[in-house]
């Protein structure tokens, strides 16, 4: 089992009224997103089981607050059964500090990925895959801006200091999604997470949900 952060270590991240603030968004936000969507999530479900086998919905173990494990939904983008072992073996080359690919673009985010369908590719550049994490901001194991959650294996490639990105629950978007993505690298990314889990306010989530259309929009460090 990857080392996951010990219960001692971890910190409240922030004042009370802070988090019930946070909470209040997630769960207002999520709800209207969720109303809002449910036709998109339909069509995308229906077009994923037309393009290739398997289910619409694909279940993932990530890494939560704390270390607690837990189940993160996305839109399937891989063909059924694709060999995981692909991005384990990239992402330590990543947490080295050696590119993930030969695009100056997005020099660290796989490229041209044989496992991903043709519908999968459009919902990764446009991140409607990412939809369903609503369903997880809701169950509460997930806010709407924070660290993205990590793979478990993922960890087996942190020092000490970088699981503190796990001081606060992962999220669907936040600092890395607005300036960089797949433009930084590991130690650029987790430098942000950790800074984010130390200093957040509700005010500047605010701020990284409002610039977060722009930045999907300019599809930064995005393919």
């Amino acid at each position: 089992m990857t080392k996951l952060v010990s219960a001692s270590r971890v910190q409240s991240d922030s004042g009370a009224g802070q988090r019930a603030l946070k909470r209040l968004l997630d769960l207002l936000l999520g709800s209207v997103a969720l109303g809002v969507l449910w036709p998109l999530f339909l069509l995308i479900s229906l077009v994923i089981r037309l393009d290739s086998p398997g289910r619409a919905l694909f279940r993932q173990i990530r890494v939560g607050k704390g270390g607690a494990l837990f189940t993160c939904y996305k839109f399937r983008t891989m063909c059924r059964d694709a060999d995981q072992t692909v991005h384990q073996l990239a992402f330590r080359g990543y947490a080295t500090g050696r590119p993930m690919s030969d695009d100056p673009e997005i020099p660290y985010k796989l490229a041209n990925d044989e496992r991903i369908t043709r519908v999968g590719a459009l919902l990764r550049y446009t991140s409607a895959d990412e939809l369903p994490q609503l369903l997880n901001v809701l169950r509460g194991e997930m806010s709407l801006v924070r660290p993205r959650p990590a793979i478990p294996y993922e960890l087996e490639n942190y020092t000490d200091w970088h699981h503190n990105r796990h001081l606060v629950k992962p999220g669907i978007t936040g600092l890395w999604q607005v300036y960089g993505r797949g433009k930084m690298s590991f130690a650029e990314m987790t430098a942000l997470d950790v800074r984010y889990a130390h200093t957040w306010t509700v005010w500047l989530d605010i701020k990284l949900i409002i610039l977060t259309v722009p930045a999907l929009l300019m599809r930064r460090g995005a393919r």
